[in-house]
């Protein structure tokens, strides 16, 4: 538990990624709650000059509210171990694996959870061949549905892929899973109500994310209780083989079948008071409050101290 007494909570948000907008918000809402239960608080804009804020605002906790390269990743997680500053959310090296949804399907190779078949390219290569469409293109470490794009033929493969170099080097190509989509978010290793996505759009894509009116969001989930327990089985078993900490949350797209195929795991995933976490949090009787709070009584070093032995 964080003594509330002597702590200065630092809200980090913004940050230089591509999901910088979404940051602020989450930031925003964060800040706002902790105010509300009496907490400390100082909002920090992440730059260059992070390391000098969170010194000359006598940060004692960070609450991350990053999204995206720079601040999901493992990057900040690390200057913060560095510093010994208690941080919310997972450790450097489940964030940077997380991030990477190649890592991840490597990672998760061996662990019964259902994904769809892919390979990577990378650019120089030659486009390729033999594929199945239609197929889905997708930057490694993109997050807020940036950096995809399904293809329906080699043409558009080819404009899919050089748009996703705009992102990284290397493009996951993807089997496409025709179904519906579906986000399981795990709290402290354990899962809650499973939420159904509904876009008006064929994809789940930006738009469809953050404008209002774009999506339903039904929960708990209106499906079978085998197919939301099978997912949330598979959200547990992803975050405890990632080693992650805090709140998580795994997306998934559920088959004619009623299998759920595992796409990603967002380590650090939106924490407005209408996003999706918060959403299944209520469910269970936690508020928006209750739940930024639990996640800040979280916060901790995950590397020991080596210092104070010397």
């Amino acid at each position: 538990m964080v003594d509330k007494s002597n702590a200065r909570v630092g809200v980090l948000m913004g940050g230089i990624s591509p999901e910088r907008p979404i940051s602020m918000k989450s930031g925003a809402a964060v800040s706002r709650a902790l105010r509300a239960r009496g907490w400390t608080v100082v909002d920090i804009d992440v730059g260059r000059d992070l390391p000098a804020q969170l010194l000359a605002n006598r940060v004692t906790h960070a609450w991350l509210a990053l999204h995206g390269p720079l601040g999901e990743d493992g990057c900040v997680q690390g200057l913060l171990e560095v510093m010994r500053i208690p941080y919310t959310g997972s450790n450097v090296r489940g964030s940077a694996i997380a991030m990477d949804k190649i890592a991840t399907k490597r990672c998760l190779h061996d662990t019964g959870i259902p994904m769809a078949k892919d390979r990577t390219w990378r650019r120089g290569e030659e486009f390729p061949e033999g594929l199945t469409f239609p197929a889905m293109v997708k930057t490694p470490e993109g997050g807020s549905t940036l950096g995809i794009r399904k293809v329906h033929d080699a043409a558009e493969l080819e404009s899919g892929l050089l748009y996703c170099l705009d992102f990284a080097q290397e493009v996951l190509i993807e089997q496409f899973i025709e179904g519906y989509e579906i986000t399981v978010a795990v709290l402290e290793g354990t899962p809650l109500p499973v939420v159904k996505i509904e876009p008006l759009n064929e994809i789940f894509d930006f738009a469809a994310k953050y404008e209002k009116g774009k999506t339903r969001y039904l929960v708990p989930a209106p499906i079978p209780e085998s197919v939301a327990a099978r997912a949330q089985d598979y959200a547990r078993i992803a975050y405890t083989v990632l080693g992650l900490s805090g709140v998580a949350r795994a997306d998934f797209i559920v088959d004619a079948e009623g299998t759920p195929w595992f796409l990603e795991i967002n380590t650090l995933p939106g924490m407005t008071e209408t996003s999706l976490s918060p959403m299944a949090a209520g469910q269970v009787g936690m508020s928006f409050e209750d739940l930024v709070e639990r996640l800040l009584h979280g916060a901790r070093c995950h590397v020991p101290d080596f210092a104070k032995n010397k």
